[in-house]
């Protein structure tokens, strides 16, 4: 019966609300869902519900689309994919973009998308503190191995499958990509002044797996690759060779190693162990003296509450009638 209930309630989790009823003074007017423009990249992206909610106050009107994803870093692909391509950074949040008139935000496992309003700070954490299951975990390194010189703004695409792949960078093949061997990757588009460089960087669990791979990127027709560590970089028939060659260059792995340093504290230094001793012993001493004090303090009052009585008689052990 339990599962019978839970099976019938899954429809419902899985198209609950996402957004709040008001932002501010401005209250939901309707909801709908939003059009998926390519739906194997966001099943891909592991898109779990999404919505869009009409907000109206004061006379103005705006749209809220939020997406559920799998996890930050299908957030992170879903905010490089849907960022337009003349939109800036944003100070609103560490993942943000925006044009005059929309405000792309990702928290998260979740990306939010204002369009038509740009909500202020307190707004905006609230919509933001109101998120369910939020994940929490850190985002990939791999878009800091992206060389920066020349990149075309807003071109990057993080790629975490067959389907992103053949939507970003369709020259590889998935099969090479192998994505089953757990990769990632990062796309960019360059500028060189023979045209357009499209740039891929795939980054393997380990430098063997990247190594084994090599091989089969370097097989493709046009390939110029380079691996570095566990990455390996690709450029597909560049349109200026030498550009490409600059371009790969710049491609190096360095690892981050954080050594675990036992830090010492005062329990460690062996003049604070002996001081410590002495004061708990004097601590000891002046507790029983003060118990001591009051025992005899104790018995002296008892012989002055009981005068021309006898004191108390000594308790006397006999031990030689043994």
């Amino acid at each position: 019966m339990r599962l019978f209930l839970a099976a019938l309630a899954l429809p419902l989790l899985a198209g609950a609300a996402i957004l709040p009823d008001s932002i501010g003074t401005y209250q939901k007017t309707g909801t709908s869902s939003p059009k998926l423009s390519s739906q194997p990249v966001w099943d891909e992206y592991g898109l779990k519900n999404a919505e869009t909610v009409d907000y109206a106050g004061g006379g103005t009107t705006f749209a809220v689309t939020a997406y559920q994803l799998a996890d930050s870093t299908a957030a992170l692909g879903a905010f490089d994919w849907q960022r337009a391509a003349d939109a800036t950074a944003s100070k609103a949040a560490p993942l943000a973009a925006e044009t005059p008139k929309t405000l792309l935000v990702a928290q998260g496992n979740y990306l939010l998308l204002f369009d038509g309003y740009k909500p202020s700070a307190d707004e905006l954490e609230g919509v933001l503190g109101g998120l369910l299951n939020v994940d929490d975990t850190a985002l990939p390194t791999l878009p800091g191995f992206m060389p920066s010189d020349g990149l075309v703004p807003n071109s990057e695409r993080y790629i975490t499958g067959p389907a992103a792949l053949q939507a970003f960078d369709p020259g590889i093949p998935p099969s090479v990509a192998a994505f089953h061997l757990s990769a990632e990757a990062q796309f960019g588009q360059f500028r060189s002044p023979k045209g357009a460089i499209g740039l891929a960087i795939f980054r393997y669990p380990t430098n063997q797996i990247a190594q084994q791979r090599m091989p089969d990127f370097e097989k493709l027709p046009g390939a110029v690759a380079k691996r570095s560590g566990p990455l390996v970089a690709v450029i597909l028939s560049p349109a200026d060779p030498d550009a490409a060659e600059r371009l790969l260059s710049q491609v190096r792995y360095q690892a981050d190693v954080t050594a675990s340093e036992y830090v010492p504290t005062r329990k460690d230094n062996i003049g604070d162990l002996v001081i410590n001793a002495f004061i708990l012993i004097g601590m000891l001493a002046a507790g029983a003296i003060f118990a001591g004090f009051c025992m005899g303090g104790f018995r002296t009052f008892r012989r002055w509450g009981r005068k021309g009585e006898e004191p108390d008689p000594m308790i006397l052990l006999h031990l030689d009638r043994l």
